[in-house]
């Protein structure tokens, strides 16, 4: 596209490029506004902030956590994602369930699972006897992370595995090659992209992570950044360390574009898309269950155990009732209106994507990406800064909580919208608007109605995701305001344990609507090619 025809097309669609417009600014000016305000500082005061033992410390203990949390979700998600595709084990679907649902589990959730099972007055040593030591440190954050995000990779795993060509295999296998050499230089190759892809969204979380690493009390980069808030309120350094964050998620974000370069994978002649045969396990299928099942309840069952005990300890004493109703309220009130600001913002960003796909368009997909890339603390610092220099009655506002959450979830509404947009025929819009329609008028009545299955999964998407939000909504939240999130991780941060349950356990119940809906729509995407070739 010229630019006039670049123009034009704005000037005609400006119901798209003003949401546009609106997106690209929430995004970086913020982001601006946190360096301006790094920059404020004197040359030597900047180089003082920077260039300090502790900083060093930080970025080790941030790089070691995510390299090991990186190693151990590999450890578990592949193995899963291999018995569940690949072995010819009994009960898959249950087992891909397993794999799954370890996403209703918010992270400082675990963290508070692991946290109250063990030590002295912990789960085991109430119900059992069994007094095993606290888990705290890099340890208790290694674990917590990795039994939280593995199934990112898992999802990724899986979805490769039942995507490959088995005709590469039986040709390697024709050749005479082993199955291990066939699995080493044939398959394991092609799982590249969905290593990188599952490992990018772990990296990104364990960087942005501050609910684990805080009960844990593990500093990392966010950890130092929201106690150099809370504590001493030093903006210069805080902003200082906000961009030391965002700098390593650039380079995270840098290495997997570089490393995903160049890569193809895919068939390059006519074919027919079918499953590969099952690998017999033979009698390595009790121990195929027994990881499974380990991995399952460590992820799955001792939550809600855990939770289950605490929580009908407290019941023994009465519910709050009147606390998590409020605090359920609160979480509704700022999510929902997000989710649906989140929809309405990734509608036009996806639409210029689909259909008029162009550098400056790719570039405003990748703005949009970068709101949702940017560590939770480092982007809610940049919003406290921005408002207070630029809109000072913003702050501390409903609306800049329900803006925030719209702007850093808004890239999970995309996808969605984008898959509709791709069936969704453009000729229909054409054809409304030779028939006298305007291009509002088009867009609105032909195209919009054909998109809701792919609304209503964005809105599901960022609604769940902004409920279990906790480090935007610590630092952007009203004074008062309390969520589930809040309630849960002050509660388990002061080690009081029953009185987390309830909300604790109102977290996973709403994560787990998420989860079925994320499962729903992952199962249907990977039968598809199966009902194409029948």
């Amino acid at each position: 596209m010229t630019v006039r025809q670049v123009l034009e097309s704005a000037r005609e669609r400006w119901y798209v490029a003003v949401p546009l417009a609106v997106v690209t600014a929430g995004v970086l000016i913020p982001l601006a506004y946190l360096l301006v305000r790094a920059l404020q500082a004197e040359p030597g005061q900047l180089v003082d902030l920077v260039v300090r033992w502790r900083n060093v410390r930080l970025l080790g203990n941030t790089v070691a956590l995510t390299a090991g949390v990186l190693v151990g979700t590999t450890l578990v998600a592949f193995p899963l994602a291999w018995l569940t595709t690949r072995s010819n084990l009994q009960g898959r679907g249950l087992l891909t369930l397993l794999g799954v649902l370890p996403l209703a589990v918010p992270g400082y959730v675990m963290a508070y699972v692991l946290l109250a099972t063990t030590g002295q007055y912990g789960t085991l040593a109430q119900t059992m006897g069994v007094v095993l030591p606290r888990i705290s440190g890099y340890e208790g954050a290694f674990l917590a992370l990795t039994l939280g995000t593995y199934p990112y990779l898992y999802l990724n795993l899986r979805t490769a595995l039942l995507g490959l060509d088995p005709s590469l295999e039986e040709s390697a296998r024709a050749l005479g090659y082993s199955r291990w050499e066939t699995f080493r230089r044939v398959i394991l190759p092609q799982l590249r992209p969905a290593f990188l892809s599952g490992g990018l969204l772990i990296g990104l979380h364990v960087l942005g992570d501050f609910g684990v690493v805080s009960l844990m009390r593990y500093e990392t980069f966010s950890y130092a950044l929201y106690l150099q808030y809370a504590a001493s309120y030093d903006r210069v350094y805080a902003a200082c360390l906000a961009l030391m964050l965002l700098a390593l998620t650039g380079a995270i974000l840098l290495l997997e574009a570089r490393l995903l370069k160049g890569l193809l994978y895919h068939r390059a002649g006519s074919g027919t898309t079918r499953r590969a045969a099952p690998w017999s396990l033979g009698a390595w299928k009790p121990a195929g269950y027994a990881f499974a099942g380990t991995v399952g309840f460590l992820s799955v069952g001792l939550p809600v155990l855990t939770v289950g005990y605490w929580m009908a300890d407290t019941a023994a004493t009465g519910l709050p009732w009147a606390s998590l109703g409020r605090s359920l309220w609160a979480s509704v009130s700022a999510s929902a209106p997000a989710a649906v600001l989140a929809a309405l913002l990734a509608l036009p960003v996806a639409y210029v994507g689909v259909r008029f796909p162009s550098k400056g368009a790719k570039a405003v997909e990748r703005i949009a990406y970068l709101g949702y890339a940017t560590p939770p603390l480092a982007f809610a610092l940049a919003l406290i800064v921005f408002t207070l220099g630029a809109l000072p009655f913003a702050y501390q506002t409903l609306a800049l909580l329900v803006v925030a959450y719209a702007l850093h979830f808004m890239a999970e509404a995309v996808g969605p919208i984008r898959s509709a947009l791709y069936q969704a025929p453009p000729n229909l819009e054409e054809a409304a608007r030779s028939l006298g329609r305007t291009p509002l008028q088009a867009f609105w009545g032909v195209t919009v109605p054909l998109l809701r299955r792919g609304l209503l999964v964005s809105v599901a998407f960022v609604f769940l995701s902004a409920m279990k939000e906790l480090p935007l909504t610590f630092l952007l939240s009203p004074i008062g305001f309390q969520t589930l999130a809040l309630d849960a991780w002050s509660y388990a941060n002061e080690a009081m344990f029953g009185e987390a349950a309830p909300f604790a356990l109102t977290i996973m119940a709403f994560s787990a609507l998420f989860v079925g809906l994320l499962l729903a729509r992952e199962t249907e995407r990977t039968e598809q090619p199966e009902a194409v070739a029948g």
